[in-house]
């Protein structure tokens, strides 16, 4: 199978973990006998420097051209004091709404090499943690009216039926993937959009039979997140409180490094890239951890390209890796007594360990 993908390397650290995962995405095609065909886009502070733009026209239009897009990182603080219209994540708003994506899935993983790392207790951990939060990303109170009158500010939280059904599919699709169950979150003990959010939800079930759906309220999924995280597969829900949980979602697992996204639209073609900043601190040190950005083109197997095999072949190798102590910075344990087990790499070192393992 040939794809084309376009890929950006963006700012600080980017460049640097996407080499590992373009070596790891090369591996794959040579073992299971595809072609990658790589455009290479420019946005962020690089695209400010060189063109004065974050995503000039012509670097998204190579976007559009592609049959998914892999990003690194973008922004830091040498554009700090880029007037806000300019500022290199301005370049990735303009690349989600280019793409047409509306759904932000970030997985919450964690690898059991790591669970010392984790802030719950050790019995929760040891149940399991390995969910997918899907957030609809382009409605709710962030995109309704916003206005301030005096002393009273009020802000609209608005969905449609088609806005809520379009990031239902999502989820149902995603838990197709997965272990076949789909929570719905929302509040709909008072919230009327959070009443037709469940209403729709309820409606399109039919369409997929294979999928266990059930309803949780916000407040309690929150909780349910640190106390019962093993009962979760996939959870679906509007953009506000899947902006909150996913970032509770991403501290039980212990370190941001390790944790891949995706953003998909209406069509195969998705956005894909670690959850992390661009950490101008670290670049071009050789320090920075790619495995988010690894497992990021794993997703991206998946979810756009329907190739599961490969992107469990990913998956399995980067834990392969883990279990023999092979540790980037950030995941190194801070007990002494742990540590003296493992063994610390580099970025690129860390990416050929991966190449072993494939």
């Amino acid at each position: 199978m040939h794809k084309t993908i376009a890929v950006i390397r963006g700012d600080g650290i980017g460049p640097e973990i996407i080499r590992e995962a373009l070596s790891v995405l090369e591996k794959i095609a040579e073992k299971f006998g595809h072609t990658f065909t790589y455009t290479d886009v420019e946005m962020g502070g690089c695209a400010l420097d060189k063109y004065g733009d974050p995503l000039p026209a012509e670097e998204l239009e190579k976007c559009l051209r592609a049959d998914s897009v892999l990003l690194g990182a973008v922004g830091g603080e040498k554009w700090n004091d880029t007037p806000g219209d300019k500022r290199p994540e301005k370049g990735l708003l303009r690349l989600r709404a280019g793409l047409g994506v509306y759904s932000n899935n970030r997985p919450a993983k964690i690898w059991k090499q790591l669970a010392s790392a984790s802030p719950l207790k050790e019995a929760i951990v040891e149940r399991g943690i390995d969910f997918i939060i899907v957030r609809e990303l382009t409605g709710g109170i962030y995109f309704g009216e916003h206005k301030t009158e005096g002393d009273t500010a009020t802000d609209v939280l608005r969905y449609s039926e088609a806005e809520i059904e379009r990031i239902a599919r999502i989820g149902f699709e995603t838990a197709q993937k997965r272990r076949k169950k789909l929570c719905s979150v929302e509040k709909s003990n008072v919230l009327d959009s959070s009443r037709l959010w469940k209403k729709v939800m309820h409606k399109i079930v039919a369409d997929y039979p294979d999928v266990m759906l059930t309803d949780m309220l916000v407040d309690n999924c929150a909780m349910q997140i640190v106390k019962n995280p093993s009962q979760f597969d996939v959870i679906v829900t509007e953009n506000m409180f899947g902006d909150i949980l996913s970032d509770e979602a991403s501290q039980i697992t212990g370190s941001i490094g390790m944790i891949p996204s995706s953003s998909l639209g209406a069509t195969a073609r998705g956005l894909y890239e670690p959850i992390h900043g661009s950490a101008p601190d670290i670049a071009g040190k050789d320090i920075a951890n790619p495995i988010g950005t690894v497992l990021s083109a794993a997703m991206m197997l998946r979810f756009s390209f329907n190739m599961e095999k490969e992107a469990q072949a990913i998956e399995d190798a980067v834990s392969a890796v883990l279990d023999e102590g092979w540790r980037t910075a950030d995941i190194m344990p801070g007990d002494a007594e742990e540590a003296a087990l493992c063994r610390q790499v580099g970025c690129s070192g860390m990416g050929q360990k991966i190449l072993e393992k494939l």
